[in-house]
């Protein structure tokens, strides 16, 4: 076996494990307990959780976060995406993600609750920031420059005001949420008239506040914005 088949298989195995303690989890909460009870169902070793998981619940939540984004790109590319306008696919990102976690909710509330511990906000960024990534590459994006940072920074901020917004919708096929979802995608249309007045602003700052000029120049402008989430 080689290398990559090992590793192949380590991750099959270890995600495997994740997903069989799911139905544990809005029980036990993301724990070594859920985990040792995932493993039982799968009928494994005891000390088969210690070695497909070392790094304990920090490496399982990370496995399914990034189980489910590729799921979620595995839909999306089903999808004809490039005949959308770029909103309608972010949005249509955004669906699909939670869509795929529908019946999940307390998992999801509980990984939240462990990312939220100071020591743990580091990762959430992380994983945050691949979610919305593949996103944005689903959506076609190809930019290179500053607007790759700005596109993530403020899908990321669309992404995690509807999760929380998702999370307690009881409306029928969470229509109320998908209707959030489509506000705040246009909330961010109205950044720049905000935005517009910091740049003016950085552009005539003195040497001392050159830095703050750069950095508002980075900010989303008009342009920037219509062409990231679209007219």
């Amino acid at each position: 076996m080689t290398v990559s088949e090992s590793m192949n298989r380590l991750r099959t195995q270890r995600e495997a494990l994740v997903a069989a303690a799911l139905q544990h989890i809005p029980f036990d909460g993301w724990s070594m307990a859920a985990l040792r009870s995932g493993a039982e169902d799968l009928e494994l070793a005891p000390g088969e959780v210690d070695r497909l998981l070392p790094g304990g619940i920090r490496q399982a939540i990370i496995t399914y976060v990034e189980m489910t984004d590729r799921k979620m790109v595995e839909e999306l590319d089903e999808l004809d995406l490039p005949s959308m306008k770029i909103r309608e696919r972010i949005a249509t990102a955004v669906k699909t993600r939670l869509s795929l976690v529908e019946h999940e909710k307390d998992t999801v509330r509980a990984a939240l609750s462990y990312l939220a511990l100071p020591q743990n906000v580091p990762l959430s960024l992380k994983l945050t920031h691949g979610t919305v990534d593949k996103m944005w590459i689903a959506a076609g994006d190809t930019s290179t420059d500053h607007n790759w940072y700005t596109k993530r920074m403020l899908l990321a901020g669309v992404y995690g005001s509807t999760l929380a917004y998702w999370l307690d919708d009881k409306s029928e096929g969470h229509a109320d949420s998908w209707v959030f979802l489509d506000r705040r995608i246009g909330n961010v249309m109205q950044i720049p008239k905000i935005t517009g007045t910091v740049k003016k602003a950085g552009k005539f700052a003195a040497t001392p506040f050159k830095l703050g000029a750069k950095l508002a120049k980075c900010m989303p402008t008009p342009g920037r914005v219509r062409r990231q989430f679209g007219a």
